[in-house]
């Protein structure tokens, strides 16, 4: 159902709008979970280390066309906000045309330089082929996971996160099912689990299509629609390309800290993959707030309306501070459980749960941090303010890459362990210094002009 964020309590409006978001994150999770619980489960410790290894560098590339995805529908949002249907019209096209452009060669780097990158990351040869091999056929598959990014983030913009939601659980089963027939029964090793991800993402982006073209008028195009026009698919690439850039760097960072993780042997691998995926999981509460944040801010930033985007980051860093005491204790009490969950019985198992353990226990004192992060960041975004996030970003690398390779010479494994916390409070110094110099010098009058001159454009 479309939303109109412009009007109303901001909390209420952002939490209810974050709760499918919460919802369909948790799936999503579910989606890259059952990968590692079923490999783990069925192929045992060296193909769940294979996956692990390999999953930052394709994590990467997904990131970058997340990031690029998000910057545009953050202009279809500001679109709405300001009441300008053709210009939501004209944005979805000009997304289009740029997110599958990016998909097609995003997809081409990977293929052709994936051996020598797993290279670079200190992949163990026992596991490379595998690796290799699931990391592959990801990579082919670019083009319906931007899609998918894309019309979903369509949605959102609109105020609609149920729809999204329901996609995310289709998705979500489906890709389950076929990892388990593709594991179980056709015997196709970790292969199997990057065809199920393929397979589902693809039935996904069908349906995306179908109910886009049936449900939401606003954002089914014509011939008469698709009028290239220079100035506004720069605008789409002002907000795009920092946003892209900002996730990849954060994605070199994990993969750098992975490269530093692969050189310790497979049972640290697979403990640092397992308790990355329970952080994963735990943090999408404030995660979920922060991406509906984003859709507030750009529906609000289009009507002009200051005031409400300061009494949302207010609120919303309130009920993040609460969360993060809740996410932390529960961490901290059940993490042990979880990461057994993931690993069947074998020799190392106690081991690898140790190690797993140790991170979340020094992890989980920093999420507020990341509460901020996501909070701040996504606010400036949805102004159309990339230079901070994208700051924050290049910061959070050179601390992260620091602390990773620095500590885990000076006391070993556990040092990787600092590299994120320590990153997250880096980077919520950058973008919440950020949001207070952008917010304090907006002009609500200004704005409107700004948003007059761009509707006669069209």
């Amino acid at each position: 159902m479309i939303k109109d964020l412009t009007k109303g309590q901001p909390l209420k409006l952002i939490v209810l709008f974050a709760l499918p978001v919460l919802a369909g994150n948790l799936f999503q999770q579910l989606f890259h979970i059952s990968d590692i619980l079923i490999v783990g489960r069925l192929l045992g410790v060296e193909s769940l280390a294979a996956v692990g290894s390999s999953a930052p560098l394709v994590f990467m590339f997904l990131m970058i066309t997340f990031g690029f995805t998000a910057g545009l529908t953050i202009i279809t949002a500001q679109r709405f906000g300001a009441n300008d249907v053709r210009g939501i019209k004209s944005s979805v096209f000009h997304s289009l045309v740029a997110a599958l452009l990016l998909s097609c060669v995003t997809s081409l780097f990977l293929v052709l330089y994936l051996k020598p990158l797993l290279r670079l990351m200190n992949v163990p040869e026992e596991i490379m082929q595998q690796s290799y091999t699931f990391a592959f056929i990801l990579g082919i598959s670019m083009i319906p996971v931007v899609l998918y990014n894309l019309l979903s983030g369509f949605i959102r913009a609109l105020g609609d996160s149920k729809t999204p939601l329901y996609f995310l659980i289709f998705c979500s089963l489906i890709n389950i099912v076929l990892n388990f027939v593709f594991i179980y029964y056709l015997k196709l090793g970790v292969a199997g689990s990057a065809l199920g991800s393929c397979c589902s993402m693809l039935l996904t982006v069908t349906a995306c299509i179908v109910i886009i073209i049936k449900k939401f008028p606003l954002l089914k195009i014509t011939f008469a629609d698709c009028h290239y026009n220079h100035k506004f698919m720069l605008e789409h690439l002002r907000v795009a390309i920092p946003m892209a850039i900002q996730f990849s760097i954060l994605s070199l960072s994990m993969m750098i800290v992975q490269s530093v993780c692969n050189s310790f042997g497979t049972e640290v691998i697979a403990g640092f993959t397992t308790a990355m995926r329970i952080e994963q999981i735990s943090t999408q509460p404030v995660f979920a707030i922060g991406i509906a944040f984003a859709t507030y801010t750009a529906q609000n930033y289009g009507a002009a309306l200051i005031k409400r985007i300061r009494q949302g980051v207010v609120q919303s860093l309130t009920a993040c501070f609460i969360l993060s005491i809740i996410i932390t204790l529960s961490v901290r009490f059940y993490g042990t459980h979880m990461i057994g969950a993931f690993i069947d019985n074998n020799e190392h198992q106690e081991q690898i749960v140790s190690i797993g353990q140790q991170y979340l226990l020094i992890s989980s004192y920093f999420y507020f941090f990341l509460a901020c992060i996501f909070i701040t960041r996504n606010a400036l975004q949805g102004m159309g303010h990339a230079g901070f996030p994208l700051a924050s970003g290049i910061f959070e690398l050179v601390i992260r890459a620091f602390a990773a390779i620095f500590l885990a010479g000076a006391i070993g494994y556990k040092g990787i362990f600092f590299a994120g916390p320590i990153a997250w409070v880096g980077g919520a110094l950058v973008t919440s210094l950020g949001y207070w110099w952008i917010i304090n010098h907006l002009k609500p009058n200004d704005m409107r002009k700004i948003f007059t001159r761009k509707k006669q454009l069209k």
